[in-house]
Order: C-alpha cells, then sequence, then structure tokens
C-alpha cells in the first residue's frame, strides 16, 4: 500500500511543510520502507514517521548547501540525529508563533508603516530589490528560496527599507504555500535598533492581508519572538532543532 505522506505530516503545523505537500516549493522524501519522511525546503528539514537513519544521512541532489536545520518530530529522531551526527549537530531551541488569520489590528500597523525613521523610505520587493537582496550576504534569504526574479514575482512578496538608495532592511516571503507565505526579516547590522525591521513586517503584513495571504512567523530568537508579538502575533511553544554543519 502506497504511503500517505499527508497522513504522516498532519500533525505538523509547519507551513513550510505545506509548501512541500501542495507541490509549490521544496521536496517530500521517503525511506525505501515508506514507514518515515522528510519534507526539505530551503534551510529545514522535518522528519516523521518511523526514525530512519537513511532519510537524516540522504542529501537530496537539489540541496547544494552544507548547512540544514533538521526538525525531528519526536525524541526518538532527535536522538537519531544527536547519534549520528555528533559534534556535527548543534542543538537549538526554536519558538513557534499561533497562526491566528484575524488578529492583525491593520490601524496599528499602518501607524508603523507611516512611523519609518526619517531618510528611509519603503518599498514593495520588485526586480531591482530582488536583485538588491541577492546581491548582500546579508539579505539573501529573503529571496533565496525563488530562482530568479520571475519566480519571485509569481510566488514572492516582499518589502524592504532603504537609506539613499542602499539596502538596509527587509521582510519578504522565505517560502509560499497556497494559502499564505513563511516571512523571513532582518535588518543590516549597521541599521539596527532603528525599527526598520517592525516597519517591514507591518507593511509586508499589511499586502498579505491584501491579498487574502496568511503571513506565518516562526522565530528563531526570543528578539524575534518579541518582534513577532509587537505585530500582533502570539507565542505558541518552544521546540527543538538541530543546526547540521558538514551535512
Amino acid at each position: 500500500m502506497k504511503v500517505n505522506i499527508n497522513e504522516m505530516f498532519k500533525d505538523w503545523n509547519e507551513t513550510l511543510i505545506w509548501s512541500c505537500l501542495q507541490g509549490v516549493m521544496g521536496e517530500i522524501h521517503t525511506n525505501l520502507t515508506e514507514d518515515a519522511a522528510m519534507a526539505i525546503l530551503g534551510d529545514f528539514a522535518f522528519y516523521t514517521g518511523t526514525p530512519s537513519e537513511e532519510l537524516i544521512r540522504f542529501k537530496p541532489e537539489s540541496c547544494k548547501q552544507d548547512f540544514i536545520i533538521m526538525v525531528p518530530q519526536n525524541d526518538n529522531w532527535a536522538e537519531l540525529i544527536e547519534n549520528y551526527y555528533g559534534d556535527k549537530a548543534k542543538k537549538v531551541t526554536r519558538y513557534a508563533i499561533k497562526k491566528e488569520p484575524d488578529i492583525f489590528d491593520v490601524v496599528e500597523l499602518e501607524r508603523a508603516v507611516s512611523n519609518l525613521p526619517d531618510g528611509y523610505e519603503l518599498k514593495m520587493i520588485e526586480e531591482a530589490e530582488y536583485n538588491m537582496c541577492r546581491n548582500n550576504g546579508w539579505a539573501n534569504d529573503l529571496v533565496s528560496q525563488y530562482k530568479d526574479y520571475d519566480a519571485y514575482k509569481k510566488l514572492g512578496l516582499g518589502a524592504v527599507a532603504l537609506k539613499d538608495g542602499e539596502l538596509v532592511a527587509g521582510a519578504s516571503s522565505y517560502s509560499t504555500y497556497n494559502e499564505g507565505i513563511e516571512i523571513e526579516i532582518d535588518t543590516r547590522e549597521d541599521h539596527r535598533r532603528k525599527g526598520l525591521a517592525y516597519a517591514c513586517g507591518a507593511k509586508l503584513i499589511l499586502e498579505c492581508l491584501k491579498k487574502g495571504l496568511y503571513p506565518s512567523w516562526d522565530a528563531q530568537n526570543k528578539w524575534s519572538v518579541a518582534l513577532a508579538e509587537k505585530l500582533g502575533y502570539h507565542f505558541s511553544h518552544e521546540y527543538t532543532a538541530y543546526e547540521i554543519t558538514g551535512y
């Protein structure tokens, strides 16, 4: 009997997995016995089913980087990852944010956009801004999962802050699924603590709401949680992931 991938991932509330299941972005792989599966998109891989060493050491041809963030379904998967990768696996805590479509305060978000500091301007990501992101290492993840601007124009959505024509902050879709996007947000180090990420995030959320898309948020650290909460989101729970170097 053919494995039911959707059933295996049914308890995961992760848009990156949904992107893979929907065939929008990313890939799904199973082991030979088809009792385990992995969903991989960009720097993230999620593992479900019966823990399988075959899957945690499998690297798809499309995965060119040597770094991956592995998210285990349970402690058994976590133990397998730790045992197999050893010192290459850095155990980290990430922070899930609730997915609540109707919690955003549009007036407050519009105020955040209008309160952009003097000397900065907000622009939606079009071809010139896409290329700026591509050509700035710190901003590459804002668009990196879209192979070219045509792909981004079709699937992606984002806003950037510019200072004297230079890219200094942005909020964009890290990935896309049928009903929305997963947000990636960053600010160039020398322009942090000015409210730029807040303004860019607010602008992106407003654009998503206009288009009937859900702007999903997953936090790498507590600073990201605090920014999400400032924008109207609510914290859900902590979860364990492994940053693998030398994948």
